[in-house]
C-alpha cells in the first residue's frame, strides 16, 4: 500500500503544473483589515478545506515575514494525518526588495534589502521541512517590473538568488525536484516593452524551471482603454450581451500577454514552461474600475472572467493560480472599497461571489465553514438584486 506521504514526495512541480487535475489559486487568509491578526492553524484548516472541495491542489503564498506560513504548512500537515487521501501542495513565494524599500529614503533599485537574505534562509530551511508539500519557490513577486517603484529590483538581483537555489538542488542542500521560478508582470518576462529586453533578463529565463507571469486586463484597461468597453457595432445587443463580449476580449488580451512572452522566450532560444502566476477580476472598487471608473467591477464580470481563464488554461494545459481564494481587506485597509480588497471568490462575510454560486447550489462546501460559518451565496443567490450592480462599459475611446 503507497501512503500519502509517499505518493506527495513521488508528485514534483513538473507532474503538478500544466496538469488541469490540479488547479492552482493564490491564497492569504487574513480575515481582518490588519495583518497583525494572523490566521491560526484552524482557521487555515477551514480554508484550506473548502478550497479542496473546488478541487484546488495548488495554492501559492507570498512570503516569510510572518507566522502565516508556517500554520499554512502546520495545517495542510495536520488535515493529511486526518484524512490520508488530503492533497495540497505549495508554490513558497519569496519577497523581494530592493534597498530602501517601503522607507522615505529613495529606493536603490540596483541594490538589495538585507531582509532578502533572511526570506531565502527560511524558504531553503522550510522546503526542507516540507518537501511533500513545498513544490516550487517563486524568488519575487511583481519584483522587477518598473512600475512598482517602491520595491522593485533588476533582473540581476532575481537571479542571484535563483542561481544560488538551483546551485544548492545540484549540491543536494534542497530537494532535487524542487522547482524554482519568479513571479512576475507579463513585461518583466520580455513579452512587451523593450526596455525590459535586458541580457540579464535572458540569463534568468534559462536559469528558472518555468516562467510565471501575471496578466491583469482590469488594471491595464486604465492605461489602454482601448481594449475595454463596447464597440459601436454592439450597441443594438442586449447588456448581458455587450458585456460577454466585452469579458471575451478581456480574455484575449490576456492570452496574448502570454504569448508575447512564450514568442521572446523562443527568441532567445528557450523553450521551458509557461504558466499562469497571477490573474483575476475585482468585484468591488469605489475608484478607477467601478461605477466611477471604467464600469468593470462587479461579480458577473469577475465570474465571466474567472469561467474563461479557467477554460482556456485548462484546454491548453496551462497552470493558473487564479488570484485570488478569498478577500483580504488588509490590502487596501483605509479605504474599504478598494478593488485590491475584493479579488477573492468568497468574500469575508463567507458569502461565495457570483463565479461559485453553482457550486454552493452543488452542494459542494456542505458541512465546509469559515469562521464557524457555512459558505452561502451573495445577494443571498437574487440573481436580479446582482443585476443591479452590474453596469454596462462605455464605447470604446469614448471620453
Amino acid at each position: 500500500m503507497i501512503t500519502n506521504n509517499l505518493v506527495s514526495r513521488e508528485i514534483t512541480a513538473e507532474k503538478l503544473l500544466g496538469n488541469p487535475k490540479y488547479q492552482g489559486i493564490c491564497y492569504g487568509g487574513y480575515r481582518t483589515n490588519s495583518r497583525d491578526i494572523e490566521p491560526n492553524v484552524s482557521e487555515v484548516k477551514e480554508d484550506l478545506k473548502i478550497l479542496a472541495a473546488l478541487n484546488i491542489k495548488i495554492i501559492r503564498t507570498y512570503n516569510l515575514h510572518r507566522e502565516e506560513i508556517v500554520n499554512v504548512l502546520k495545517a495542510i500537515t495536520e488535515l493529511k494525518k486526518e484524512n490520508p487521501k488530503f492533497e495540497m501542495y505549495v508554490m513558497l513565494g519569496v519577497w523581494i526588495d530592493c534597498k530602501n524599500a517601503w522607507t522615505e529614503i529613495a529606493p536603490i533599485h540596483e541594490e538589495e534589502s538585507q531582509r532578502n537574505t533572511i526570506e531565502i534562509q527560511k524558504a531553503v530551511e522550510l522546503s526542507n521541512l516540507y518537501p511533500e508539500i513545498i513544490k516550487i519557490i517563486s524568488v519575487g513577486n511583481e519584483a522587477m517590473v518598473k512600475w512598482a517603484t517602491s520595491y522593485y529590483v533588476t533582473p540581476a538581483i532575481i537571479l542571484k538568488w535563483v542561481n544560488h537555489l538551483q546551485e544548492l538542488k545540484k549540491s543536494e542542500q534542497l530537494p532535487k525536484n524542487l522547482w524554482i521560478t519568479s513571479s512576475d508582470n507579463y513585461l518583466s518576462w520580455g513579452g512587451g516593452e523593450e526596455q525590459y529586453h535586458t541580457e540579464d533578463l535572458n540569463r534568468l529565463i534559462k536559469a528558472v524551471d518555468y516562467i510565471s507571469l501575471h496578466s491583469y486586463p482590469i488594471h491595464d484597461e486604465r492605461y489602454f482603454p482601448e481594449i475595454w468597453g463596447i464597440k459601436e457595432n454592439e450597441t443594438n445587443l442586449s447588456d448581458k450581451m455587450k458585456i460577454d463580449a466585452a469579458m471575451l476580449r478581456a480574455r484575449d488580451y490576456a492570452i496574448s500577454q502570454y504569448d508575447g512572452v512564450v514568442k521572446y522566450m523562443k527568441s532567445i532560444g528557450e523553450d521551458k514552461p509557461v504558466q499562469i502566476g497571477e490573474t483575476g477580476w475585482t468585484t468591488i472598487d469605489n475608484l478607477y474600475y467601478g461605477d466611477k471608473g471604467s464600469k468593470a467591477a462587479d461579480e458577473y464580470k469577475a465570474a465571466q472572467y474567472y469561467k474563461l481563464m479557467r477554460e482556456w488554461s485548462n484546454k491548453e494545459k496551462i497552470t493558473c493560480f487564479y488570484f485570488e481564494a478569498f478577500d483580504e481587506n488588509w490590502k487596501d485597509g483605509s479605504n474599504p472599497l478598494g478593488s485590491e480588497n475584493h479579488f477573492g471568490l468568497i468574500n469575508l462575510q463567507n458569502q461565495a461571489k457570483f463565479a461559485l454560486w453553482d457550486k454552493v447550489d452543488k452542494g459542494i462546501f456542505s458541512g465546509l465553514t469559515r469562521n464557524g460559518k457555512p459558505i452561502v451565496k451573495t445577494y443571498n443567490g437574487d440573481e436580479k438584486a446582482l443585476w443591479q450592480d452590474v453596469k454596462v462599459p462605455r464605447l470604446i475611446n469614448q471620453n
